[in-house]
């Protein structure tokens, strides 16, 4: 037994190798009551019958927190408005749910009078910051158990012999036991031959949400995204809620190809780890709002808010959700997205996204002003003038270098001099 006893324990439970473990393994350590917690990100398939099974391997209640909503409008959307991509490749689809699930689990908490909560990271990952990050946050008067940081388990093929010994019944099996996150952005898959970058990704048999590009069709697919101040709000016209237009444009990328990334990173930690990522819908959002962007973001303002896209991403991936910083940027990046209000459409053909027209009443780009042909709005001689101006530093400078460049040679002229009267 351990020193220190609970009342309540609330478990983030996903049902999956981990937590199933989990909840015996905390009944045995603590016996007290178990309570777990499933928040649905849209994980769809992968929530049938975990009430059931949660309290058949322990639990002494279930609950299955609704938070698809709240996890689109205060943690995707704000993610992409932003251009948050991690390391210019992942759009952030495990980090954005862990801020929404935390906090379901401290209000669910508070509600039950628990006095701790557990999760199932693994002390390697970037989840165990995400979480107890959040939890701190909200609320720092609870404990927090991690048993991966502490149980005598170390690998997943011994959590599978526990499971076994225990009669805790799992969905996988050895071959099969890729880590995997699911949610309503992406799909994520981790380990066993992953794990060796030498391996080229089964996709043939890990894809669940995208085929693969020799599998799309062999006509390009077209599809136009509506946008109001930098929410997607319609998909070819018809307008829609943030959960189903995500859900339709994974449906629309997936066919398609769209967003299957491979990819070796820099976890929170300090080590590399390799993912292959599903993102379909996200990927033809990101790509769309950044299209509209161009023509509705004047250059400076475009210019910064790509510097701190890069922040934006590290403080979602890093768990510093909750934090002032962040709230300080959504302000920044909310007044960037009054005038990002448009229609994007885009030709997609095996993998491919290409732009085929953008569309915005706050477009910034002008035919008059860019046109090669004749215009009567741009007086091609003003360049002249900006130019010298613009170029005043850079003569200056050049002068500089002339004058020294000219004093260095009669220093070596005079020194040479020298050296001949003393030789």
């Amino acid at each position: 037994m351990t020193d220190k006893q609970y009342k309540k324990i609330v478990l983030a439970y996903s049902g999956g190798l981990d937590t199933s473990v989990i909840i015996h393994w905390l009944k045995a350590h603590y016996n007290c009551d178990i309570i777990a917690v499933t928040a649905n990100v849209g994980q769809e398939d992968e929530l049938e019958g975990l009430e059931e099974k949660a309290l058949k391997t322990g639990a002494s209640k279930f609950y299955l927190a609704e938070v698809e909503e709240e996890f689109v409008y205060d943690s995707i959307f704000p993610t992409l408005k932003a251009g948050a991509i991690y390391e210019n490749k992942y759009l952030l689809g495990t980090a954005t749910a862990r801020p929404v699930i935390a906090k379901a689990l401290v209000e669910i908490a508070k509600q039950e009078g628990a006095d701790a909560i557990c999760h199932g990271c693994t002390g390697k990952g970037n989840d165990q910051v995400r979480f107890e990050m959040g939890i701190k946050a909200l609320a720092p008067e609870l404990d927090i158990i991690a048993p991966w940081r502490t149980w005598e388990i170390t690998s997943r093929e011994e959590a599978i012999d526990y499971a076994e010994k225990h009669e805790i019944p799992l969905k996988i099996s050895r071959e099969t036991n890729y880590s995997k996150d699911k949610n309503l952005w992406h799909l994520s898959h981790e380990g066993l031959d992953l794990e060796d970058p030498l391996n080229e990704p089964k996709y043939h048999s890990i894809l669940e949400m995208s085929v693969t590009p020799e599998k799309a069709p062999d006509k390009p697919t077209y599809v136009s995204i509506d946008f109001e101040q930098g929410v997607p709000v319609a998909i070819d016209g018809k307008e829609l809620g943030g959960v189903e237009l995500i859900k339709a444009l994974n449906k629309i990328g997936g066919e398609n190809a769209i967003g299957i990334l491979d990819m070796i990173e820099n976890r929170l930690v300090g080590m590399k780890s390799r993912g292959v990522y599903e993102t379909p819908g996200g990927t033809l959002l990101y790509f769309a709002h950044e299209q509209l962007e161009m023509i509705t973001l004047d250059k400076e303002t475009l210019q910064y808010k790509q510097e701190l896209a890069q922040k934006y991403a590290n403080i979602i991936y890093n768990g510093q959700y909750f934090t002032p910083l962040k709230q300080a940027l959504d302000a920044f990046i909310n007044e960037t997205q009054q005038t990002v209000t448009g229609t994007v459409k885009l030709k997609l053909y095996k993998g491919n996204m290409i732009v085929s027209s953008v569309d915005s009443p706050y477009s910034l780009y002008s035919e008059a002003f860019a046109t090669f042909d004749d215009d009567d709005v741009y007086n091609q001689g003003d360049a002249a003038g900006f130019i010298n101006l613009y170029g005043l530093s850079s003569v200056i400078h050049a002068e500089m270098k002339k004058k020294t460049q000219l004093a260095k040679q009669v220093n070596s002229s005079f020194i040479l001099k020298e050296e001949g009267i003393k030789a």
